[in-house]
């Protein structure tokens, strides 16, 4: 079935949305839950969390991409359940290690709480994505969105795993003096 039929599905309240859901992108929502909390029984959790949350969201929102609405959903969610289980203690695996090759110049950023400012950062890391060649932020999106890891990125596209971290340090830096002609005190 097609997005838009599937769409119309959740408008109507038709519970064969949520089926259709879990036939078309279950398998890629578990993917992203995956690769943040790095258990199946905590991914499959956060997939029903998914449903529940594009049920609840659809309407009165109509998604675009009716895929990465959901894998926003899932990725979120996935997020704080990871912060839940390592709130105490800073755990290691893919999401600790993406999120601290960042943290040199966006931990003051996670902090801000106006809206507008977080709408203009929204805005500006679209613009900077957007100005990347394709191959350099699929990369970056695979890595700091998806989480996924640095050898699995190498091998969709056919790199040395140490050519892709390469590739995603000076892509970090760009996006550093990016930010800082933005205007963000890094």
């Amino acid at each position: 079935m097609e997005d838009p039929q599937i769409i119309t599905l959740y408008f109507d309240r038709d519970e064969r949305a949520l089926t259709e859901t879990a036939q078309k992108y279950g398998r890629y929502c578990f993917a992203v839950a995956s690769n943040v909390l790095n258990s199946k029984e905590d991914a499959e959790e956060c997939v029903n969390d998914t449903y529940l949350a594009a049920w609840q969201n659809i309407p009165p929102t109509r998604p675009a991409c009716l895929r990465l609405f959901l894998a926003k959903i899932t990725r979120n969610l996935a997020f704080n359940k990871y912060r839940a289980a390592h709130r105490e203690k800073r755990g290691f695996g893919e999401l600790a290690l993406a999120l601290s090759e960042m943290d040199e110049f966006l931990v003051g950023t996670a902090e801000i709480e106006e809206e507008a400012r977080l709408a203009a950062l929204k805005e500006a890391l679209n613009r900077f994505l957007q100005s990347l060649p394709s191959r350099e932020r699929g990369m970056f999106l695979r890595r700091y969105f998806f989480v996924e890891d640095t050898a699995t990125i190498a091998r969709r596209y056919g790199e040395k795993d140490s050519n892709v971290r390469k590739i995603l340090s000076r892509t970090r830096q760009k996006l550093k003096i990016f930010l800082q002609k933005e205007g963000y005190a890094l």
